[in-house]
């Protein structure tokens, strides 16, 4: 049996399931909030879809880990070990950062002005999943 695709997969997967349910969360909160704002929606969508970059960082780590085993430079195992890791790191950050995109939706309908100042929360959330990423690829 090929073990070669396990480690690829688990991080692309795990990422695209962190993510799909962090925009789920966030959308739900968008959803509420636009049927009683009549106007700006288009940015609360925007921060809505802040979970979906943890996807990308899985498809990209994918490619590059698929690449080294190819060419005999990462054994399987340890491919499935990083890929483990790092898409578990990805699927919480994405989740995470979905819930505070959700809040900051919420709290912005309320005082507009702190729209652009939400960001920092998810900012930071996403840093996590810009450290799994970079960890990962320094491990290949």
């Amino acid at each position: 049996m090929d073990y070669g695709m396990v480690g690829p997969a688990l991080v692309l997967g795990l990422g695209c399931i962190g993510s799909s349910i962090g925009c789920g969360i966030a959308g739900m909160a968008t959803h509420a909030v636009m049927s009683r704002v009549e106007e700006g929606h288009g940015k609360f969508i925007g921060m809505s879809a802040m979970p979906s970059s943890q996807s990308v960082y899985g498809f990209v780590l994918m490619i590059l880990m698929r690449g080294k085993i190819a060419e005999g430079e990462l054994a399987p195992m340890n491919a499935i070990g990083i890929g483990a890791a790092v898409g578990v790191a990805l699927l919480f950050s994405a989740v995470y950062q979905g819930m505070c995109a959700a809040s900051g939706v919420q709290a912005a309908a309320k005082q507009p002005a702190i729209f652009g100042k939400c960001f920092a929360a998810l900012g930071i959330v996403e840093s996590f999943a810009l450290f799994a990423f970079v960890f990962g690829t320094l491990l290949l």
